[in-house]
């Protein structure tokens, strides 16, 4: 056993102190990636209303909920939605929520969201800074509303991406976004 000196003893905790807290300072959190990003073409029907949406190359992200939509597509007139924030009703009105993370290095993901739920207006949650493509909509009977963002960059808040006041069963929607900070997280919420 090696007997120590008060000021040994006190310059070794200094020591300790100063390296462990600089490390602590120097350290980011890092997410893990279990598979390589695969690049591909966004996948768009030839009657889809965005022209842009044809040349985009997209990391996809697949539904955690698989939903078949039995009816034949039917492409509405693309509308547009300003980065203006909204309230989000109240808990017990929400039928329906996911949540997706996308990481800068990504650039742009297409995620998808198996809803199979009937609700009255959807919402998106962005926690960080995104920049938002486009998002469509797929409901029951086959009509597809896409949402034009105009690559806007939405900051931390709650957006209406949709209202459709007489109800609807909402299948599917796939949206794409890109993280405008190191990580971005999209919360999608479908209230009744």
């Amino acid at each position: 056993m090696i007997a120590m000196t008060g000021t040994r003893r006190t310059m070794l905790r200094g020591l300790f102190a100063l390296l462990t807290a600089g490390s602590a300072v120097g350290q980011r959190r890092r997410r893990v990636r279990r598979a390589p990003v695969r690049r591909t073409r966004v996948v768009v029907h030839p009657r889809h209303p965005i022209v842009r949406a044809h040349r985009r190359t997209v990391v996809v992200r697949p539904a955690r909920r698989a939903v078949v939509v039995t009816a034949p597509l039917v492409f509405l007139p693309a509308i547009t939605v300003a980065a203006v924030a909204a309230t989000l009703p109240a808990r017990e009105r929400l039928v329906w929520q996911d949540t997706e993370e996308i990481d800068r290095e990504e650039e742009w993901v297409e995620s998808n969201f198996g809803i199979d739920e009937r609700g009255d207006a959807l919402y998106l949650q962005v926690d960080g800074k995104a920049r938002l493509d486009f998002a469509d909509v797929t409901f029951e009977n086959g009509n597809v509303q896409v949402v034009d963002f105009n690559e806007k960059e939405f900051g931390n808040g709650i957006y209406k991406i949709h209202d459709f006041r007489d109800g609807r069963h909402v299948k599917t929607v796939r949206l794409v976004a890109k993280a405008e900070t190191e990580e971005a997280t999209l919360r999608m919420f479908l209230s009744k």
